[in-house]
């Protein structure tokens, strides 16, 4: 069983390229401060790094 994380959104998506949005978009984060929870698959964190200035992960 992989182990899971949970993300929230800290920071703004507004000005950031359309890549970055989609991506946030595919995580589950659609408003600041949103709370998503996912299996830490190479994929889920691979996503993670890409918009890791928007995101935290929390423990």
């Amino acid at each position: 069983m992989m182990a899971t994380i949970k993300i929230q959104q800290v920071r703004s998506k507004i000005k950031c390229p359309r890549d970055q949005k989609l991506t946030l978009e595919a995580l589950g984060l659609r408003k600041m401060n949103a709370v998503v929870e996912h299996e830490a698959t190479p994929q889920i964190l691979g996503m993670v790094a890409k918009v890791n200035h928007l995101v935290k992960i929390i423990e």
